[in-house]
């Protein structure tokens, strides 16, 4: 696996696929700064070396060049987390962005108009890819939240750099923190699988099972597990044609000798409102025109324990509504769980969507051991998929 340890950037311009695909609110400033701190030590240790970056991004998804979705709206924040002037140019191919590479000095930091105001990018087109090739000696992908792409800047472009082409420091810690819970894991390895969906974590959960020996189960879809064993769920979520497919997970699982944790209590509510009426109901007698919205107590305690007797924790979604305060009791105290098994020496990846909202949200962030940047492309890699523009640097 290349990285920047591979290559000398003294003088050489690298050409950069980063991910600063970040929200912007009403007035065009940055709200959440992570994804561009996630990419600070690739480009400030090209940098250092006497290099200059090349930076391309897409921004959203705009239909043609729209200026709500223009890079230039995040130059400021780039530049307050680089701590160096950022220049950029108003297109990502043809004779102005040609200009500004060629003006490039060392040390200095270029960052393109939005990729995806070109239709190409997202088509992979060639010529697109070979065009952005032009613009740098060594391409550097360090998108892993693009990485199950195959896009122009994601996979095309790295068939025009034979051998100079390698990971940044973002997407190479990120291979290695999954590949650590996949496959060099120390045990026992617990994998925590939350969310609303059972379907949308079937080839996770068929993928994992042959790698740990703990699966807890939690959110809307221990729901799906709970009426598929004939349990009373009241009002609850539940995929009604999943029920099958549940009972053949708990079935695999008992095969390959993996114990399955799902909650036993949970915190119902009359309605899906923070001011709803709430009980703690049995997870198996859950009354008509009530829902389980968070784990309750004695689950939560389950879990704790569970959680501190593991090395490796991977952790996939939440184990109730999170967003709203009152139901955000059983994320809450997951998170605690993870931090303390994690200073006893536990490695611990979070990643996914609300996930990482969550440990963002009550503060968890640093007190796992990695916090993954890519949610879609995160979940493919458990998968066991061969994600393409990881595949493009390998080849």
């Amino acid at each position: 696996m290349k990285t920047l340890k591979d290559f000398n950037f003294e003088n050489k311009k690298a050409i950069i696929r980063v991910d600063f695909n970040v929200p912007l609110n009403d007035a065009f400033e940055v709200t959440d700064i992570t994804r561009i701190q996630a990419a600070k030590a690739t480009i400030i240790d090209i940098l250092e070396q006497g290099g200059s970056c090349v930076l391309m991004s897409h921004l959203g998804r705009p239909d043609g060049f729209q200026e709500a979705f223009s890079l230039k709206h995040i130059v400021k924040s780039v530049t307050d987390i680089m701590g160096c002037k950022v220049h950029f140019v108003e297109d990502c191919i043809g004779s102005k962005a040609t200009a500004a590479v060629a003006a490039l000095q060392p040390g200095e930091i270029l960052l393109l108009e939005n990729l995806r105001y070109y239709k190409e990018e997202t088509k992979g087109d060639v010529a697109f890819a070979e065009q952005l090739s032009k613009f740098g000696d060594i391409y550097v992908n360090d998108a892993f939240g693009t990485a199950h792409r195959a896009h122009a800047s994601t996979t095309i472009i790295a068939q025009f750099f034979e051998e100079n082409k390698c990971f940044g420091n973002l997407l190479a810690r990120e291979i290695e923190s999954i590949d650590k819970v996949l496959n060099t894991s120390e045990k026992p390895v617990l994998a925590i699988l939350g969310g609303a969906k059972v379907s949308s974590k079937i080839t996770v959960i068929e993928n994992i099972l042959d790698k740990v020996d703990h699966l807890i189960i939690g959110g809307g879809m221990s729901f799906t597990f709970i009426k598929a064993q004939g349990g009373k769920i009241g009002n609850s979520i539940c995929e009604d044609d999943k029920q099958e497919l549940a009972l053949e997970i708990l079935k695999q699982a008992a095969a390959k000798g993996v114990q399955v944790h799902i909650p036993v209590d949970v915190v119902a509510a009359d309605d899906f409102s923070n001011d709803a009426n709430t009980q703690i109901c049995d997870i198996n007698a859950i009354p008509d025109g009530w829902e389980g919205v968070d784990a309750g107590p004695k689950s939560r305690e389950n879990f704790d324990a569970v959680v501190n007797q593991c090395k490796t924790i991977l952790w996939n979604g939440p184990l109730g509504v999170f967003e709203m305060e009152s139901f955000a009791a059983g994320t809450i105290a997951l998170g605690h769980s993870i931090d303390k098994a994690t200073k006893n020496g536990a490695f611990s990846l979070v990643g996914g969507g609300d996930s990482v909202a969550a440990v963002k949200q009550f503060g968890f962030a640093n007190k796992v051991s990695y916090v993954s940047t890519g949610g879609g492309a995160m979940l493919e890699m458990l998968e066991g998929k061969t994600l393409p523009g990881i595949d493009a640097i390998l080849k």
